[in-house]
């Protein structure tokens, strides 16, 4: 099993339209061979021409731990070059930051989830070398969610950092075959290529898109582990929400809630009762903390942990985003008069509740709090969603 960068390094045929090209990096933590070297550290090893380096939201080093917390431009001490942030000053990479390289490599490790905002990056990396003859190359590497695909598209006119286009919250893709979507959909004049992974196996398990010969380290802050990444598509919805995702704990978004005042034990007991086929595929635990920053700090609170991991992981029955949905709902019928929903500018976002930012429309939130709505109501709305979405993927699919 060999991810894009290692099979880049180890492929001087791969290397050779790079030989003589000024050669731009886009990088996280994450981004490390599988000896462990950061991405940047090889490719210059290996003689390329380095000449800039960008980080995505929460910084090259992955040192900033919250939402919105911008990171400003640097130059890197040991190799001179300019690190230019895409979560500062803009989102956008503009023409001065364009200018210093020829090739972009895009070396990011995603979690399959649309919110994730480095599917929103690859997007406005694209955009902005559109036309210019610049080349984008994305080194691929694994969707640790794996194949399954589940939520509603977002909708027109629903666009955001954190929702790039009318794709559902669990996406399916790897970054690779996500920017081959973006170039057909929105007709982008632009180089791009893929040095596909060797070996990626996402339906085999037990890693169902993590292979166990590479170690976890993380992308951004919060997300910790393997079972992070695949309970994500649903826990990231609490950052709309008044209720904790664990922010201010050792396992954060690996929570359906924690909050001082809910009862977990009924909310998972009205989950049971109302939809428990949405239950399936982990194991769901009580459990406290007490938030040391963030939501509820320095208050106690009860919660639910998931555990989509070992023996209780089915990875064709899990659906971590109807999972979180059906959370809400318990918490609203038990709670009826309980303030769910954050209003707050989420990505800078003003117009709009983050719940609504978040799941690219309004439709689950208005499923949460309308009294009569039952599950197949959701399930409906989403299936159809889910089904499209398939099609459309179809022919950009790199890995079968």
């Amino acid at each position: 099993m060999k991810f894009g960068i290692d099979r880049l390094l180890a492929d001087p045929e791969l290397r050779k339209p790079l030989v003589g090209k000024r050669v731009a990096l886009v990088a996280h933590p994450a981004s490390v061979t599988e000896g462990l070297t950061h991405s940047l550290d090889a490719l210059i090893a290996a003689g390329l021409n380095v000449t800039s380096a960008f980080g995505p939201q929460h910084g090259l080093k992955g040192d900033k731990q919250d939402n919105m917390v911008e990171t400003e431009d640097e130059l890197d001490r040991t190799y001179n070059i300019p690190v230019f942030s895409l979560y500062g000053e803009v989102r956008r990479p503009g023409g001065q930051m364009m200018s210093t390289a020829d090739v972009f490599l895009f070396d990011l490790q995603d979690l399959g989830c649309r919110i994730y905002t480095f599917v929103t990056t690859l997007l406005y990396l694209l955009e902005a070398a559109h036309g210019t003859g610049k080349a984008v190359w994305v080194l691929d590497r694994p969707n640790p969610a794996g194949r399954p695909i589940e939520g509603t598209l977002l909708l027109p006119g629903q666009e955001s950092f954190v929702g790039a286009g009318p794709m559902p919250m669990r996406h399916g893709l790897t970054l690779g075959e996500m920017g081959h979507w973006f170039v057909d959909r929105f007709k982008l004049d632009v180089d791009y290529r893929v040095v596909a992974m060797e070996g990626w196996q996402p339906d085999e398990g037990p890693g169902f898109g993590w292979p166990e010969s590479r170690i976890w380290i993380n992308p951004s802050p919060n997300a910790a582990n393997l079972n992070m990444a695949r309970a994500y598509a649903g826990t990231v919805m609490l950052e709309g929400a008044m209720l904790s995702e664990g922010r201010g704990t050792t396992r954060p978004l690996e929570v359906l809630f924690g909050a001082p005042d809910v009862d977990a034990k009924a909310v998972l007991a009205e989950m049971e009762r109302f939809a428990p086929d949405w239950l399936a595929g982990c194991a769901l635990r009580e459990c406290w903390f007490t938030p040391t920053f963030h939501k509820h700090s320095g208050a106690l609170c009860n919660a639910l942990m998931i555990h989509a991991e070992g023996r209780f992981y089915d990875h064709d029955a899990f659906r971590p985003w109807r999972l979180q949905a059906l959370a809400f709902k318990a918490i609203r019928r038990l709670y009826p008069d309980y303030a769910l929903w954050r209003d707050f500018p989420y990505e800078y976002e003003f117009e709009r509740l983050a719940i609504d930012v978040i799941n690219g429309g309004p439709a689950l939130r208005e499923w949460v709090d309308d009294p009569h709505a039952e599950p197949g109501d959701l399930d409906r709305l989403a299936s159809g969603d889910e089904a499209a979405w398939r099609e459309t993927i179809r022919p950009f699919l790199l890995y079968t």
